[in-house]
């Protein structure tokens, strides 16, 4: 295997352990992004100097046996919505355009401080909402350039399934962590809302925006989750419940209960992705977990996410818009929406979150995971087909399977999972109660096990 398609856990091993440096993958992942992203389109920024920089550092720390963590001196990227310190941070706008903030977001803090290298910012959506802005280009789908590379985090599906770094950082309000994950076939986990400070991240809606990792691996996700979790002073909304040691996870499902709910797995979705829930529940049958059949109530959550979303935009934009309206692309017309709406329909909204979260809560009295797709569409068509423009119009089925567990708060994980038709990856995904995202990680594991779909990579 191409060094550039190694797990972040492996490449750090053999940093640690002397068989290669940091300087020396660092270098070879700079000149892989030299080399591809001007084709794929992932990159916003790419801060050479500051990471070779880091990684000489990083290797000198580790020669004297200071260790800072399990991925000391692995190059990774980040998604453009999180402040790096001395690095333009747009948040895919027009308007931050030359944007250098100060100090870095608590989550760049914490993996600089855990020892790892940033090799540069990756793209998003406007804001990290549903499109690009007018002014730049989608990145592209590594697998079938005429595909949709997910939505909001793009970047960052596009440039780990590229092996343009070992893992990345995403944001998800409504989906954009799960849909670039699965459509680019790499290992996405939406940790409990609050598990992960958000402090030093521009909001797309305060009450929905959850952070978490992107990877190529189930125990590269809980390897960065273990770096970026715990109470932040400066997320007031930041969980103090102490963080596991998520590496120690071993895998295993055996006696664990998973839920599905057939109607929702079936309804309007693309039958090679409700063939893959079948295999993958077969396949966690066989290591001894069992299946129970429940009834997800999720239609108010997707069919009324515009509105907390269009309303908590229209306020985290306040002081940009309509000041500089011009400026704005597509965001502009939820920020508008967000404006328009009565408060009672906000209000209605929140009351239909608590009382899904209460019906959710029913329901993992009886279970331990619940399994679904990420996607009701196996492969949508890259952003600006028709296809592509329908699926922003019709979110009530386009965020079927994601924004409920947005809601929630749920912790969520999104793995590869066979491959489609059309030579795309498709994917799986397990929920979980809240803070139990060790549970999601060893049910993870043994799905990566058995299927070993994470080893498969585009040919570029």
């Amino acid at each position: 295997m191409s060094i550039h398609y190694e797990t972040a856990l492996t490449i750090a091993t053999k940093i640690r352990t002397g068989e290669t440096s940091s300087v020396e993958v660092t270098e070879t992942m700079l000149g892989r992004i030299a080399e591809v992203d001007p084709t794929l389109k992932a990159f916003v920024t790419i801060s050479e100097e500051a990471a070779l920089a880091a990684a000489r550092k990083a290797d000198e720390e580790l020669k004297a046996g200071n260790v800072r963590s399990e991925l000391h001196g692995v190059p990774i990227a980040v998604k453009d919505l999180f402040d790096t310190a001395g690095i333009e941070t747009t948040y895919g706008t027009k308007i931050y355009r030359n944007n250098v903030p100060e100090t870095d977001a608590t989550v760049i803090a914490r993996l600089k401080d855990a020892g790892t290298i940033l090799l540069g910012k990756l793209k998003l959506t406007e804001g990290a909402y549903a499109q690009h802005h007018p002014e730049v280009d989608p990145p592209l789908n590594p697998w079938n350039h005429d595909l949709w590379c997910g939505a909001s985090s793009s970047g960052s599906g596009v440039a780990v399934a590229s092996g343009l770094c070992f893992a990345a950082l995403g944001s998800d309000t409504g989906g954009s962590i799960r849909f670039p994950s699965a459509a680019n076939g790499i290992v996405g986990l939406k940790p409990t809302w609050g598990r992960v400070s958000r402090a030093g991240a521009l909001p797309l809606a305060y009450t929905l925006d959850h952070i978490g990792p992107m990877t190529r691996s189930v125990k590269d996700a809980a390897a960065m989750l273990k770096i970026i979790a715990g109470q932040d002073p400066d997320d007031p909304t930041s969980s103090d419940i102490s963080v596991p040691d998520y590496l120690s996870e071993e895998g295993g499902v055996s006696g664990l209960r998973i839920g599905v709910d057939w109607n929702y797995c079936t309804d309007g979705v693309d039958p090679e992705l409700v063939d893959s829930i079948k295999v993958a529940l077969e396949l966690l049958k066989d290591e001894g977990a069992d299946v129970v059949d429940v009834s997800i109530p999720f239609e108010k959550m997707a069919s009324g996410w515009h509105i907390t979303c269009a309303v908590e935009t229209a306020h985290a934009h306040r002081e940009t818009y309509p000041a500089r309206k011009d400026e704005y692309g597509s965001l502009g017309a939820l920020i508008e929406l967000g404006l328009s709406l009565p408060a009672s329909a906000y209000l209605e909204q929140e009351l239909n979150r608590r009382e899904f979260k209460n019906q959710l809560n029913s329901i993992f009295r009886n279970v331990d995971l619940l399994i679904c797709p990420s996607m009701t569409s196996s492969a949508l068509s890259k952003e600006g087909s028709p296809e592509a423009n329908e699926a922003v119009q019709d979110l009530a089925r386009t965020l079927r399977f994601t924004a409920p567990f947005d809601y929630s708060g749920s912790p969520t994980l999104s793995i590869p999972w066979s491959m489609g038709a059309k030579g795309n990856p498709l994917s799986v995904q397990l929920i979980a109660q809240d803070f139990d995202e060790s549970s999601l990680i060893s049910a993870g594991q043994v799905l990566e096990q058995a299927g070993g779909h994470n080893k498969n990579h585009p040919d570029i």
